[in-house]
């Protein structure tokens, strides 16, 4: 990508963190590997790009009013595959394009519109495609090329997608849930037509809470190893299954903290992501040699990373304190955007609570320039909740500390990345636990001397901003002001017009339907607690957001406008958050607004 200009527009700090380009990290195709796909922001929307590395040619390969950002390419790179829903409801259809160039067409004629659950696309052009459809449930198609009729090889009511295809395009691993545990995968090996190789299922028809994850098939033809991720000794770590012969290699990867895994190209060795108390670095593990190298990649957080044929690493890193770059082992910056560099922000200082879980693990950043606190305090809490905040440049909260607003983010029991009984703990008192979590890291936060127990901002979005909603009701004495932003507000309601792999997600953290354990739904819902909530609230929401539905929203709105509560609520034209720049400018600008005039001086 070429620039006109890198002098630095005069916008304030916060919003150039959000304006400045930005690059995700390359995807190549595994058969020609100079032809690459990526993201960025370019244009004030992030929108797919494709990359000749040989020529250094780029251009743009897709420009819809509200983003592209889920695409792939064909194992030969002739082909940019992109999925094609409407204004971000997450519901459509797979196309494509020449690499070089030209018009979209369907990429799998005969199916219709669905959620995406998976795909794989195999040298002859075989695609393996997951759906999911309320209607059908999860669902697996085979969409051979020239014209034939799509076919139907799984299906089930629970959730499932599709995990890799074989090299030789032969086998395709299927990560499923019909034990009835969404949180907790078991895995099927099929053929093209159906019929099952193998099996694995550690949850021991859901009796256990133990997942596997598909990491990818061995790089070589022929070659019948499946890469996995399990949970057999307490958290997220790889093996190498072989699904003909049907032996385990157990790695036993002896680093603290979760452990991911991708192959070398030539399938000789694994590129490990390591991720431990919001941190995380890279390995190379030698298959024959069983031996674990470093990576070097300086401390923070590696967000992604690929090896290239030449065995070189390609990652993307970041800190608190510095942006966002795509760089190689090989030295140097892989992949430049253009214009101006985001201002830097600040360091993240490591803080360890004792909660009535165990020890809380939060991240606290103090404003430079506004005196040693105690601070106006933003809680800025993540979403998933199956996710983890750590040690990465982010503009949001970035955006708090310009304004004189210190920031804490925990990662209470829910979070990835400190072990499966922490990421599994919150099951049945869904949201409670979270905020026993969030209150006990406050409390430490005012008796530090950090935060000012006045001004006090609960924020997040999606489920952060789900927490921020229940949080109000539920402390409405702790927090002075509620910022929630696509949130769960009447879980009933959700639960009702949410995408169908979120309701299996929901039975499975609640323990059944609304109708089965109604007390744990009404106990968990913001809803019930709206009468209580005193702290002025904003509330932003996506009109054709499926997983956080408008109707729910709107039916906590109207119980805060009918007693007169102080409340303002956005609706913007997209789904669950915005892939353009300008509009998310806009969402934090009327946050920071909203907070200001409402917290006292």
């Amino acid at each position: 990508m070429t620039s006109d200009s890198d002098v630095t527009p005069d916008w304030p700090d916060w919003e150039k963190r959000f304006r400045a380009p930005r690059v995700g990290l390359p995807e190549w195709a595994e058969d020609a590997p100079d032809r690459a796909l990526f993201v960025s922001n370019a244009t004030g929307t992030f929108e797919l790009y494709a990359w000749d590395r040989a020529t250094g040619g780029q251009r743009q390969a897709t420009d819809r009013p509200n983003g592209t950002t889920d695409g792939t390419l064909s194992p030969d790179g002739e082909w940019i595959w992109w999925f094609s829903d409407t204004d971000g409801d997450e519901f459509g259809t797979w196309v494509r394009q020449p690499f070089a160039g030209g018009p979209d067409e369907p990429a799998t004629p005969g199916l219709e519109p669905s959620y995406p659950a998976g795909l794989a696309i195999g040298r002859d052009g075989t695609a393996v495609v997951g759906r999911s459809t309320d209607e059908d449930g999860s669902t697996v198609h085979v969409v051979r090329p020239g014209g034939a009729e799509p076919v139907v090889i799984y299906r089930h009511r629970e959730s499932a997608g599709v995990g890799d295809l074989s090299r030789d395009g032969t086998l395709i691993a299927i990560e499923h849930t019909e034990h009835g545990d969404a949180m907790h995968s078991a895995l099927r090996v099929v053929t093209l037509d159906g019929a099952t190789v193998a099996e694995l299922d550690d949850s021991e028809g859901g009796t256990r809470e133990l997942g596997l994850e598909v990491l990818g098939f061995a790089p070589v033809a022929g070659d019948t190893r499946l890469l996995i991720g399990h949970q057999r000794r307490g958290r997220w770590e790889p093996m190498v299954w072989d699904v003909t012969a049907g032996t385990q290699e157990d790695l036993a990867i002896d680093l603290p903290g979760d452990v991911s895994a991708e192959w070398y190209p030539d399938g000789s060795a694994l590129l490990i992501a390591h991720s431990f108390e919001a941190r995380s670095e890279l390995w190379r593990y030698d298959l024959a040699a069983r031996e674990l190298v470093r990576v070097d990649t300086p401390p923070g957080t590696v967000s992604g990373a690929t090896a290239r044929p030449d065995g070189t690493v390609e990652y993307q890193w970041s800190s608190a304190a510095e942006p966002a770059a795509v760089r190689s082992t090989a030295g140097g910056v892989v992949l430049d955007p253009p214009g101006f560099r985001p201002p830097a922000s600040v360091p993240v200082e490591d803080m360890w609570v004792e909660g009535p879980g165990g020890r809380i693990h939060a991240l606290a950043q103090r404003p430079v320039g506004h005196g040693d606190g105690p601070f106006p305090t933003v809680f800025e809490i993540h979403g998933g909740p199956t996710w983890h905040d750590s040690d990465a440049f982010a503009a949001t909260p970035a955006a708090w500390l310009d304004h004189g607003f210190a920031v804490v983010r925990v990662n209470y029991r829910g979070s990835t990345g400190y072990g499966r009984e922490w990421t599994d703990a919150l099951k049945h008192r869904v949201g409670l636990i979270e905020l026993e979590d969030i209150g006990a890291v406050r409390a430490w936060a005012v008796a530090s001397g950090l935060a000012d127990p006045a001004r006090l901002v609960l924020s997040g979005g999606s489920w952060g901003g789900y927490l921020a909603l229940l949080g109000i009701g539920t402390q409405p004495g702790d927090w002075a002001v509620g910022l929630a932003a696509v949130p769960v507000a009447d879980y009933v309601s959700a639960y009702e017009d949410e995408m169908e792999a979120l309701k299996s997600l929901d039975r499975t953290l609640f323990g059944g339907t609304p109708e089965e354990v109604p007390e744990r739904f009404e106990a968990s819902s913001p809803l019930t607690y709206v009468d209580a909530v005193r702290a002025p609230v904003h509330i932003a929401a996506g009109v054709n957001d499926p997983r956080c539905p408008i109707r729910q929203i709107e039916n906590y709105v109207d119980r805060l406008a009918a007693r007169g509560a102080v409340h303002e609520v956005y609706r913007y034209d997209a789904g669950h958050g915005s892939l353009v720049v300008e509009e998310r400018i806009k969402q934090v600008r009327m946050e920071l607004e909203f907070a200001l005039k409402h917290l006292p001086n």
